[in-house]
This record gives structure tokens, sequence and C-alpha cells, in this order.
């Protein structure tokens, strides 16, 4: 809730890189192919501010990447059912806009923005809307407000390979320069793998790559409990 004017927000600091999330909610017409669904559109920005990696203008390779990342994890784990985004079939649906922006650049952007995407996500309080059946115009009831339904509960854990002999967690920026690789583990509450994400670099054998997997799913208790803790605290009594 860290942005007043977003419907929900997050912001998330994991070593000394620091990410804010804000989602905005608009109405729109459903998809043509799709017309009982809505739409999430993430987009991770780098900007140079962050970092002296980084140039201002168009958005750079590891912002895109960044991006598709986010995108691959809220399709593949289902993190919103984007039929519950449907308010009417064929008519309107809600568009979930969800800006990651990092504000300090040091290391594992991937991790950092799946968090925070999904503690503002968690964050989101969406107004009550209806469609007026003789005019067709929608009506939207401010003073009723809604969390979504999140169904799923992703969690990253990214790690630098070192000449595939050694792994460290949560890799810093000189770190992930170091690195000979990386890989990205995607999983849920349940233990379940949501998405492997490992841009070239060094090959890993079966077993780190079960031991990274292990990891994760121990990591996952740990930061869901740290997001269920924060939202509980600032719950209104």
């Amino acid at each position: 809730g860290s942005i007043t004017t977003a419907d929900g927000s997050a912001l998330v600091k994991l070593g000394n890189t620091t990410v804010i999330c804000g989602v905005r909610a608009e109405l729109a017409a459903p998809p043509v192919d799709s017309p009982n669904k809505g739409y999430i559109v993430p987009n991770v920005e780098l900007p140079s501010l962050c970092s002296t990696r980084f140039r201002p203008g168009p958005p750079g390779e590891e912002a895109q990447a960044a991006s598709q990342f986010i995108a691959d994890v809220i399709e593949n784990s289902q993190i919103i059912e984007k039929e519950d985004l449907c308010i009417a079939n064929g008519k309107l649906a809600w568009v979930l806009y969800c800006d990651i922006i990092c504000l300090d650049y040091d290391g594992n952007i991937l991790d950092a923005s799946t968090f925070a995407l999904l503690a503002a996500l968690k964050n989101v309080q969406l107004p009550a809307v209806t469609v007026n059946e003789e005019t067709g115009l929608s009506e939207v009831n401010l003073k009723q407000k809604n969390p979504l339904i999140i169904r799923k509960h992703p969690v990253a854990t990214s790690f630098a390979i070192f000449d595939d002999t050694l792994l460290i967690v949560d890799p810093t920026a000189e770190e992930e320069d170091l690195a000979t690789g990386t890989v990205t583990v995607v999983t849920d509450e349940e233990g379940r793998l949501c998405s492997v994400h490992k841009p070239g670099g060094s090959p890993l054998t079966g077993a780190k790559l079960q031991d990274c997997i292990t990891r994760a799913v121990t990591r996952h208790k740990e930061v869901k409990k740290l997001i269920d803790k924060v939202i509980k605290s600032i719950q209104p009594k």
C-alpha cells in the first residue's frame, strides 16, 4: 500500500535491490476470442536512475527479458484466473496494469519483481462494478471494494552458478557479473514448479537443479510467511 494513487502496490527491498510495484485497474471490453476473461499486463522498468548500467530511452534487453519472465510466471502459475476479472461476459472486464519499477539495482531483479507483483496483487482493492441492463452502461460503486482472488502464490528464487560446482542464492549485481550462469526457480505454496528460467550460461546437472528446487520450496515458506505478516499488519482493525 505504498502508492496511494494505485489500486494496489508494494515496495520490496532485497539486499540493496529495491523494487516498487503499482497495480492500476481499468475497464475494457474482453478479448473477442475469450469473452469471459480479463487482462493482466505486466511491465518491468529499469530506469537509468537505479543503476549506471542502464541508459535512458526505450527499455533495454534486461528489462524486456524481466517483463517476459513476469508474464510467463503469471500465465504458468495461474496466480489469478483471468475469468475472475470478467465483469459482464463479452461486454466488460478488468485490465490490470502491473508496473514494476526498480528504484535501486543490485542484482536479482527477477526475485524482487515476483515478490513485488505478488504483494501488490494481494493489496489490490477493486470497486464493485455492474452493467445496467437498460442503458448498457457500467456503474461503479466506489464505496464497496473487494480484494482480488489470489489462486496461487508464486515465489522466485534465483541462483548464480559458478562453473557448475558452486551455487549462490540471491546473487548481487557483482556476483551475477562474475557468474558463469544463472537460474531462477519459481514455485507455489504446494511446492509445485511454475517455471524454471535459465538464460544460457554454464549447464546444470539434474542433481544440482533438484537441489535448487528443494531450496526454492524452503524459501517460499519464509517469503509467504513474511508477506502474510505484513498484509495482516496493514489491515484496518
